[in-house]
């Protein structure tokens, strides 16, 4: 697997989990949650504490994701937004932007 494959891959899985902690934040009402960084570090262990609505904000573009601040790669994303606590990049690489739309778990038909 080339390093563009392993890039969206990562991220893809830590969107992944996001999906369930925000099902589950939704399910109790809570106006925010602590999310996984969705970076391209398969062993980052960073959280980052947003609001449910910038959660949603964000998943409506499947080139988008959060990230802990300084977690961005520059050779496959650019940051669109920087909060204290988070920050919110896009996929610019085609190949990567490619397959995190295709692996993005809110236009995968079953």
């Amino acid at each position: 697997m080339d390093a563009e494959a392993r890039i969206a891959n990562t991220e893809s899985l830590f969107r992944d989990v996001n999906e369930r902690i925000a099902e589950s934040a939704q399910r109790f009402g809570a106006p925010d949650a602590r999310f996984v960084c969705e970076c391209a570090d398969s062993g980052c262990t960073e959280q980052v504490h947003v609001p449910l609505a910038d959660y949603e904000q964000v998943r409506s573009d499947g080139t988008r994701f959060l990230l802990a601040p300084g977690h961005e790669d520059g050779r496959v994303e650019r940051v669109l937004r920087r909060k204290r606590r988070f920050q919110v990049v896009e996929k610019f690489n085609r190949a990567v932007a490619a397959r995190v739309r295709r692996l993005d778990p809110r236009t995968r038909t079953a």
